[in-house]
């Protein structure tokens, strides 16, 4: 439901514009009011759930949440949605900030756990997927205000359970990272950062304004890193990224997610502006990517994480994914869908079906239960991050190279496919970038063992059992 909801207003955007009156430049923030607090917030609530507790922080974010959910649907002008969405936001973040690091902790256990992350994984990309085909579909039967609407029950419903279901724990204590300079500093950059890639549609890669908030971003980023090596309490413990596994996973998803989150925006316009397809139709289009997603991260993926480890896992993924999106980077503009999309789709949702579930699990490999929420809510910021800088940079390739066509005589339907296809064949590019990089600096924790099991003597192990090459074998 929360990553639904980043997508799900894009095909409802001409429906709000009209009924609330939003002029052209500003309903764009109907979908970064959201994105801004998201990805801003991510860290500081991942490290919040280790401080106070994981339940406490995932049942407030989504009642959060939910709150903001029905006001959007009530809203009645564009300043009370675009606010109502910012609270929404910053309720999505801290609800998801904290599910990754409750996954590993709740299921310690090798082969559950695989099944828990590729649940997880599944999850995730059939939000983003089923927003295109959830917002068409209740648009069109109910309008736009039962986009909102559809959170309330699922979120009070939610709410319930997680209370009822979810053990209750104290978390490490505020006075184990309590620092509130380097929290401020932390959110201000990272919402600052995500402002300047999602408003570089507006005024461009090299405006004053990308220029000058980019670099307040990373300004503010780095007296962040500053004041963790030498408070007395850090919030982020920098110990945390001396791991090679956690800074190659968070680097190769970074470079899959920019490539991925640009597929699915640039593809649906394809669809859409080449081939004619309505929204309805769009969403089924794009729902073979989650049907492949789901039947690898719910069932093949979790078995050959816990046979072969998750590198030897992610890698072939990779490979499946550049191979998919190359493929997108040689659509016609007179194209096919069976023939010219859909195998593409294909590649793509038994790739990111591999490669997702391997990829969480390589990045919580070192995760202790102290640390877990800390490390959730590091690799879901840089989902975010990378997603929005992907999507800022090929969006912007592909309209630059649809100009140009444009403006030496080229049909708009060729010129808006030579557009795509540079954009595709540039987020292949980024993927194979991510296959060297998985492939230099990654290493498997083992085939068979819990990414959580390792920090500590007996960690996630069963008494009486020992462990033979990855294998569990009874004691004598």
């Amino acid at each position: 439901m929360v990553i639904l909801d980043g997508t799900i207003v894009s095909v409802a955007l001409p429906s709000i514009q009209a009924d609330l009156g939003f002029s052209a430049s500003d309903l764009a923030w109907v979908v970064n009011a959201y994105l801004v607090p998201f990805g801003g917030l991510l860290l500081l609530a991942g490290r919040f759930g280790d401080l106070i507790g994981r339940k406490r922080v995932f049942v407030a974010g989504l009642t959060l949440f939910t709150v903001a959910s029905l006001l959007c649907g009530l809203a009645q002008d564009p300043a009370t949605l675009l606010a109502a969405r910012f609270v929404q936001g910053a309720g999505g973040a801290v609800t998801s900030a904290v599910t990754l690091g409750m996954v590993v902790t709740l299921f310690p256990q090798p082969r559950e756990q695989a099944k828990a992350i590729g649940v997880y994984s599944f999850v995730q990309s059939a939000g983003g997927s089923l927003g295109l085909l959830a917002g068409g579909a209740l648009t069109q039967a109910a309008g736009w205000h039962w986009i909102f609407f559809v959170n309330v029950p699922i979120g009070v419903l939610a709410v319930l359970l997680a209370a009822r279901v979810l053990t209750s724990e104290t978390g490490v204590g505020l006075s184990k990272g309590t620092d509130a300079p380097g929290a401020l500093l932390v959110t201000s950059a990272l919402m600052l950062g995500v402002y300047a890639i999602v408003e570089t549609a507006s005024h461009g890669w090299g405006s004053a304004h990308t220029l000058g908030f980019g670099g307040v971003a990373l300004a503010l980023l780095l007296a962040f890193v500053v004041r963790q090596a030498t408070a007395a309490r850090p919030l982020v413990p920098l110990r945390v990224f001396r791991a090679r596994n956690v800074t190659g996973a968070l680097g190769v998803q970074v470079l899959l997610v920019a490539a991925m989150f640009s597929f699915q925006f640039l593809c649906v316009l394809y669809l859409q502006r080449v081939l004619g397809f309505d929204e309805l139709r769009t969403g089924l289009g794009v729902f073979p990517v989650s049907l492949a997603i789901g039947a690898l991260s719910l069932g093949g993926a979790p078995r050959l994480i816990a046979r072969f480890g998750p590198r030897a896992v992610l890698l072939p993924g990779l490979a499946l994914i550049s191979a998919g999106l190359a493929a997108l980077g040689r659509v016609p503009a007179g194209g096919s869908y069976p023939v010219d999309v859909l195998p593409a789709l294909v590649s793509l949702g038994v790739g990111f079906g591999l490669a997702m579930p391997a990829l969480a699990t390589l990045a919580m490999s070192t995760a202790t239960p102290e640390d877990s929420g800390l490390a959730s809510g590091m690799f879901n910021t840089t989902q975010q991050v990378g997603g929005a800088f992907g999507l800022a940079v090929l969006s912007t390739l592909a309209v630059a190279r649809t100009d140009a066509l444009l403006a030496g005589g080229t049909g708009e339907a060729a010129a808006l496919t030579g557009g795509y296809q540079l954009a595709f064949r540039c987020a292949a590019g980024l993927v194979a970038a991510g296959i060297l990089l998985a492939a230099a600096v990654l290493r498997s924790p083992g085939a068979g063992r819990s990414p959580g099991a390792g920090r500590s003597p007996g960690a996630g192990r069963s008494p009486g059992v020992r462990r033979s090459r990855g294998t569990v074998v009874p004691r004598g």
